[in-house]
C-alpha cells in the first residue's frame, strides 16, 4: 500500500483508536503453489497490549492448509470511504472541470504470523476473548470446554492467533490539497451527505486541524510502525 507523507497517521494512537472501532476485515493468505491467494472476511478482536488479533473459522474452511504451509498473513481493514468528484478537487487557479477525482478512505494492514489453536481449552479462552470484545455487556453463557451450551461446538472450529509484526496505516483525506480546497471538499461532503460522507468529513476536518503548518512534500517512504 502506497502511503504518502500527507496520508500517514500522525502517530500510532491514530490508527490504534481507529482499529479499535473497526473490527471486521479480510485475512489474506498465500495460496498453495499454483493457486490464487485466499481472502477470508471475518470479525476479529485486536489486543494492542498483546500485539495480536484473535479470531476463529470453521474447520472445513479451505484457508487452513494455506496457513499451515505459509503462516505469514495480512489482515486488512478498510472503511470510512467515499468518492470525491473531480470538480471538488480543482485547485483555485483551475477550472472545475480540470479537477482530478479521487477516493477518501482509511486503511490499516497488519502483517502477522498465524498460529492455529486447536486445544479445546485454548479455543474456549480465545472465543471468550472475542465474546468479551463484541459483547462487553454480557448476556451470553461463558465459553468453557466440555460445558454447555458452547463446549460441544468447539470441535467444529479452529482458533487463530494473529501475531502482529508490522503495521501500515493510511488516512487518505485530501491532505495534499490546500486548506481552501479542503474546506471546499468538506462543504460538498456535508451538502451531499451520502453513505460514508459524514465519517470521511470528520476524518478530513480532524486531520486538517492537526496538520496546520505542515507543508506536503512529494515522495517519502511509506509510514509503517511495529505497533
Amino acid at each position: 500500500m502506497l502511503i504518502h507523507p500527507w496520508d500517514a497517521p500522525t502517530d500510532d494512537a491514530e490508527w490504534q483508536e481507529w482499529l479499535a472501532a473497526h473490527d471486521f476485515g479480510q485475512l489474506a493468505a498465500n495460496g498453495l503453489p499454483g493457486e490464487a491467494p485466499l481472502l477470508q472476511p471475518l470479525h476479529f478482536a485486536y489486543d494492542p497490549a498483546r500485539r495480536e488479533a484473535v479470531t476463529h473459522l470453521a474447520c472445513p474452511n479451505p484457508i487452513w492448509s494455506a496457513l499451515e504451509e505459509r503462516p505469514t498473513v495480512l489482515l486488512s481493514v478498510v472503511d470510512d470511504y467515499t468518492f470525491i468528484p473531480g470538480p471538488w478537487q480543482a485547485n483555485e487557479d483551475q477550472p472545475p472541470e480540470h479537477g482530478v477525482p479521487t477516493s477518501f478512505y482509511a486503511a490499516v494492514q497488519l502483517t502477522c504470523t498465524a498460529h492455529v489453536v486447536d486445544a479445546p481449552e485454548a479455543k474456549a479462552r480465545l472465543l471468550q476473548r472475542q465474546m468479551t470484545h463484541f459483547q462487553p455487556e454480557g448476556g451470553s453463557a461463558p465459553v468453557a470446554a466440555g460445558e454447555a451450551p458452547y463446549g460441544r461446538l468447539l470441535s467444529g472450529i479452529r482458533g487463530l492467533r494473529l501475531e502482529v509484526h508490522d503495521v501500515h496505516a493510511k488516512f487518505k483525506y485530501g491532505g495534499k490539497r490546500s486548506e481552501s480546497v479542503q474546506h471546499r471538499i468538506s462543504e460538498r461532503l456535508a451538502e451531499r451527505d451520502g453513505p460514508g460522507d459524514a465519517s470521511a468529513r470528520r476524518h478530513q476536518q480532524r486531520r486538517l486541524a492537526a496538520s496546520r503548518g505542515y507543508a506536503p512534500r512529494e515522495g517519502g517512504a511509506p509510514a509503517n510502525s511495529p505497533w
